[in-house]
């Protein structure tokens, strides 16, 4: 079945092409494709397209549909093109005639839209979800070893002093802001295109205000052009905040493999949370950190390969704009498979406590020693001539001491404003709003 289907038979070959992975990724849009049609014969009944006895019996059917989806049984059959048409397919076979009346004053790209908006949307909320306890996560081990120190490095190599406070709470912070970015897309995704047709509107008179309440959306599209043309917007500015999340990971995930190396040894994990190698039997391999670190680059590259899907589009809908849900769609999952594992396994590192008694750090505290000049008066390019000369010669016997209080250093973590930082951004998202206006679009079947 196909609702575009004028009775004429297509060329086996085209028809799988061009439906290609289609009828699989539709299944991450399934309950939404219900959803949205509850809504929409709601909308349609007020307008005099259904009657209002028609409405209750097709709402009924399509929760049934609804339950089958939620309990894992919906499937997408044999000759049936996509998700929409499985949909109506089902409704038709139930109720005859009154179930080919839900698309009226529809088409397949608005329902798509719509699907992709309410995937995605939800598809945040449970990201957000995920990064919140790996936030926590980290704030946890900031606060339970601020006071351990470490070198910090830049060019790779050996700098200033940092302490684990410091490294774990960098991460949270970075948390804090990729939060912004998802909150942009999760408002972006948060207006309602159902109602644009196929990029033109409709000769009925539609109240999309309506849908957009029904559907918890915080506003619409207006300009049914404009709506269509947020199809691949939408994704790629998902795309970025979804990457930004995952560079974050990436560059910790980095982190725990160098620290790890003998070369370094900051840290360590249980045995039972490595991997070994098969002729060497010293080996524990931060494997999960490696595979976080390679699926997170996978996912910095989304933005691109979408952006380059669309470049040289114009206006109005293309086929080429279904491939984008092959590209984003399971990202999500692999996105928040590898911060729940990082969540998990980073609340179990443990810290080497006495890293600066190798003396390989001792340059470490140069900078220390020239403030130390700066506060007897010796102005600060002598003092750092005089630290110089003196690592030079040979003579240079640091304190290992370190009295920074300014904020977000050392001795002044910040994380109370951190956290509270995170909880300004987490609760602008207003997830209570969609979920509300969802649950009831479904209830007293």
């Amino acid at each position: 079945m196909k609702l575009w289907d004028k009775g004429i038979p297509v060329n086996e070959w085209i028809e799988r092409f061009t439906v290609g992975q289609d009828r699989d990724m539709d299944l991450y849009l399934a309950e939404f494709d219900v959803l949205g049609t509850i809504a929409h014969i709601t909308m349609i009944e007020t307008i005099g397209l259904l009657s209002p006895e028609e409405v209750p019996v097709i709402k009924r059917e399509l929760v049934n549909i609804f339950n089958r989806i939620k309990q894992g049984l919906f499937v997408i059959e044999p000759g049936i093109e996509d998700v929409h048409s499985e949909v109506e397919h089902l409704l038709t076979l139930t109720l005859g005639d009154v179930g080919k009346k839900v698309h009226s004053g529809r088409s397949r790209n608005d329902q798509v839209l719509l699907d992709c908006k309410l995937f995605i949307r939800s598809e945040i909320q449970k990201t957000v979800e995920s990064v919140n306890s790996f936030f926590n996560t980290l704030i946890a081990q900031s606060e339970k070893y601020k006071d351990i120190l470490l070198p910090g490095y830049t060019h790779l190599q050996v700098a200033m002093p940092s302490s684990f406070g410091l490294w774990f709470g960098a991460y949270a912070e970075s948390l804090a802001d990729d939060l912004l970015l998802l909150n942009t897309a999760y408002r972006i995704a948060n207006q309602n295109p159902l109602g644009s047709a196929a990029g033109y509107g409709s000769s009925f008179p539609l109240n999309r205000k309506l849908t957009t309440a029904l559907l918890g959306f915080d506003d619409l599209s207006y300009n049914v052009v404009y709506a269509q043309m947020g199809r691949g917007k939408t994704e790629k500015i998902t795309a970025f905040a979804l990457s930004s999340l995952a560079a974050t990971l990436s560059r910790l995930a980095m982190d725990v493999c160098l620290y790890m190396s003998q070369n370094f040894a900051f840290i360590s994990l249980p045995d039972e949370f490595t991997t070994g190698s098969s002729i060497m039997p010293h080996k524990k391999n931060p494997d999960v950190f490696e595979l976080i670190r390679a699926k997170c680059n996978k996912i910095q590259a989304l933005p691109n390969e979408i952006t380059l899907m669309l470049m040289n589009l114009p206006s109005g809908y293309f086929r080429d704009l279904q491939i984008l849900k092959e590209i984003l769609f399971p990202a999500f999952q692999e996105l928040r498979d590898c911060i729940d594992i990082a969540a998990f396994i980073t609340d179990k590192i443990i810290i080497n406590k006495n890293i600066l008694e190798d003396g390989r750090y001792r340059y470490l505290f140069s900078v220390e020693e020239v403030n130390k000049l700066v506060l007897q008066g010796i102005p600060f390019r002598d003092a750092y001539k005089m630290v110089g000369i003196e690592i030079v010669k040979g003579n240079f016997h640091p304190g290992t001491s370190v009295g920074h209080t300014h904020e977000g250093s050392i001795g002044n973590l910040c994380n109370q404003e951190i956290m509270l930082k995170y909880s300004n951004c987490l609760s602008a998202f207003n997830f209570d709003k969609a979920n509300s206006a969802l649950k009831e679009l479904v209830a007293g079947c």
